[in-house]
């Protein structure tokens, strides 16, 4: 990328499901994307990063907790835009309305309630569907036996298995009857047949989150949509039962010990078996890209590094690994996989965060592929005293951000700052011009240091900035917290519905002062 190539953007991470509109049924919807832009296109914003919206694992609010890497989440899917429900009377006469007015009032989202509600609703909306339309061949019939022919390459795969799923009461596919464990041919054909009806409701639910993806992607007022491509995806998946022979079942992913985790993580998601992915093309990795490239502008590849050297646990106790072992298979498998990432033509952001050899961060500056650029964490760590680095200091190409979906606030990491950082802030250029020499030191996290940290980030040299939500306005709400399971991770709402923004006078008031960064820095 040249010097005329490159524009500066910032953007706004958060997640779809914290953005509830009056309208949605407690959580923020697809058709709640139009009125985030809105907001956001007002405030100078280009970017909507969002988190993975894959179909969660029956009974998990985590979105990285993926029972397919390929189909959108029903739960995400706006019942007033779905024909077949409206025809049956919408929520007048379709839903149980104090059920839903109480998951609307709560502070938080509660996803058995809501996914309850609308697995009802879409039911009831499909068995419409299948007698008004399947049955007399429509054009409604027509448009999905159309999608269904354009999207074959995943969805046959992903209905059949969350048709059996449901069948097999939600049960790992590692206990099913062995037949279908192995998908002896036999028994997958039976399978198809006898539980048709059920596969075509589960492609109806993709057919209709699609139609709506669609007309959101074409009202979002200039602002681009940037998605989340996790590392993997659950064990009890449609991909990994699809591919079993690529991947090691007895070992667990997770991250090494580092400075945060003495222990190390473990995720309790199959490992790749690299060997088996490169001989086979990389194929399924190339799926992704290509199914993320029809979705968004561009997307985050969560943890990077693991696509470079990928550790492992093995389920039996013996010694956790990487694979590939030595670096010079690492660095090759990294930039092979960055370069099909790429080849849609999308544009990537590496999540590269924690413990990250050096050769991983010098092959993405080769690459051009912006990593990430967290203010409290980019410190000259070999310098005594380990001074932060001033964001004017940060390369062009990677994304500057306050923290992430993972970090506490900033007004927390405030707080909890020794006083010594809190000087080491205070004195950075970027800081004392904003503040006019009068710095930070000794201030309580007022809106006045949000700002100057804030502002500071808009000045940051990097070409793409987001911040969350959050430290945008300076609460203290988390969006997750690692290593923790909580009823309250991934339930963030926004205090307002996002369709009456403009009536808000803190949003207003954050709005406007996000579109004076932006055109004093320039982006």
């Amino acid at each position: 990328m040249t010097d005329r190539d490159r524009v500066r953007r910032a953007g706004i991470l958060v997640p779809l499901f914290a953005c509830a509109s009056e309208a949605s049924w407690g959580i923020g919807e697809i058709g709640d994307i139009e009125a985030v832009t809105a907001w956001l296109a007002a405030a100078g914003m280009r970017v909507l990063q969002l988190l993975p919206m894959n179909e969660m694992a029956p009974g998990q609010q985590s979105p990285y907790s993926a029972i397919s890497a390929m189909a959108i989440d029903p739960i995400f899917i706006s019942l007033r835009n779905v024909p077949e429900f409206e025809s049956l009377g919408g929520e007048t006469a379709a839903v149980d309305r104090e059920k839903l007015a109480r998951v609307r009032a709560a502070a938080a989202v509660d996803y058995a309630a809501i996914r309850c509600l609308k697995t009802q609703a879409l039911r009831e909306a499909f068995a419409r569907f299948s007698e008004a339309e399947w049955c007399r061949d429509t054009s409604r019939a027509r448009a999905l036996k159309e999608f269904l022919r354009a999207q074959a390459w995943w969805i046959e795969d992903y209905a059949l298995f969350r048709a059996l799923h449901a069948r097999e009461e939600e049960r790992p596919w590692t206990e099913w009857p062995e037949p279908l464990q192995r998908r002896e041919p036999a028994a997958i054909a039976a399978a198809r047949r006898e539980l048709a009806g059920e596969v075509l409701f589960y492609q109806y639910l993709q057919w209709i989150a699609a139609v709506q993806w669609t007309h959101a992607r074409k009202h979002t007022h200039g602002v681009q949509l940037f998605g989340d491509l996790p590392f993997m995806v659950d064990g009890d998946s449609a991909d990994v039962w699809a591919r079993q022979q690529q991947f090691f079942l007895d070992v667990s992913l997770g991250a090494p010990p580092d400075a945060f985790s003495a222990e190390g993580q473990n995720w309790g998601m199959p490992v790749y078996r690299w060997d088996v992915v490169s001989s086979d093309d990389f194929k399924w990795l190339r799926d992704r890209a290509r199914r993320s490239a029809d979705l968004y502008d561009g997307y985050r590849v969560d943890h990077l590094v693991g696509f470079y050297r990928t550790y492992g646990r093995p389920k039996d106790g013996a010694r956790p690994f990487f694979t590939p072992a030595e670096e010079p298979a690492q660095l090759a498998l990294g930039e092979t996989v960055l370069s099909i990432f790429r080849e849609p033509g999308t544009d990537i952001i590496a999540e590269d965060l924690g413990t990250v050899p050096d050769f991983v961060r010098a092959s993405l500056a080769r690459l051009g592929v912006p990593g990430f650029r967290v203010f409290r964490w980019e410190r000259h760590w070999k310098t005594e005293g380990q001074p932060f680095r001033d964001p004017r200091e940060y390369p062009e190409v990677s994304v500057a951000a306050s923290g992430t979906h993972d970090t506490e606030p900033m007004i927390v990491w405030w707080e909890t700052a020794s006083a010594a950082d809190r000087e080491a802030v205070s004195v950075l250029p970027t800081i004392q011009e904003i503040t006019k020499r009068r710095g930070l030191v000794g201030r309580p996290y007022d809106p006045d240091v949000r700002d100057a940290i804030v502002e500071a980030l808009f000045a940051a040299k990097s070409d793409l900035l987001l911040i969350p939500v959050g430290d945008v306005f300076g609460w203290r709400d988390r969006i997750n917290d690692p290593a923790t399971v909580s009823d309250t991770n991934w339930t963030f709402r926004l205090p307002w519905p996002v369709d009456r923004l403009d009536q808000v006078a803190e949003a207003r008031e954050r709005q406007q002062a996000l579109r004076a960064f932006v055109e004093k820095h320039a982006r």
